[in-house]
């Protein structure tokens, strides 16, 4: 079961062989209503042009969010499904890392609303995004 007391180090194992793991996407904070996390700005994240994708940055948005409802639910009783993602890239990058801060601005019982910024190494706004989750019953 993936809690709040879940370590990072186990978070980051779950993404072995997903998308996540894919995009090098790496959980650096895990809190009730917070989830951080860092992602590489290469090939695997770039359209031509060696720009960061923004659908690089609408999948890190989608992951830590995703994750922030889950451990806010009794998942083995809940699922967390994205309903609504609705960005606005507001600069680019073309090296480094990229670092997204999702922070829960509503937690109903069936809804979740979290807005997630992503930043550049310079603390740079490049992204920022809402997400809405649905919690579902098994």
């Amino acid at each position: 079961m993936i809690s709040l007391r879940s370590s990072i180090e186990d978070l980051n194992k779950i993404n072995s062989g997903t998308l996540m793991g894919s995009l090098g996407i790496e959980y650096t904070e895990v809190g009730e209503g917070i989830v951080c996390a860092k992602m590489p700005v290469d090939e695997r994240t770039t359209r031509p042009g060696n720009i960061l994708h923004g659908g690089a940055n609408l999948a890190l948005a989608e992951t830590i969010g995703g994750l922030g409802s889950y451990v806010l639910v009794d998942n083995e009783k809940f699922d967390v499904r994205g309903s609504q993602l609705s960005a606005n890239h507001t600069g680019s990058v073309n090296c480094g890392w990229v670092f997204g801060r999702a922070e829960i601005i509503h937690r109903g019982e069936k809804t979740h609303l979290w807005n997630i910024d992503i930043r550049d190494e310079n603390k740079r706004l490049i992204s920022t995004i809402r997400l809405t989750n649905f919690i579902v019953q098994k």
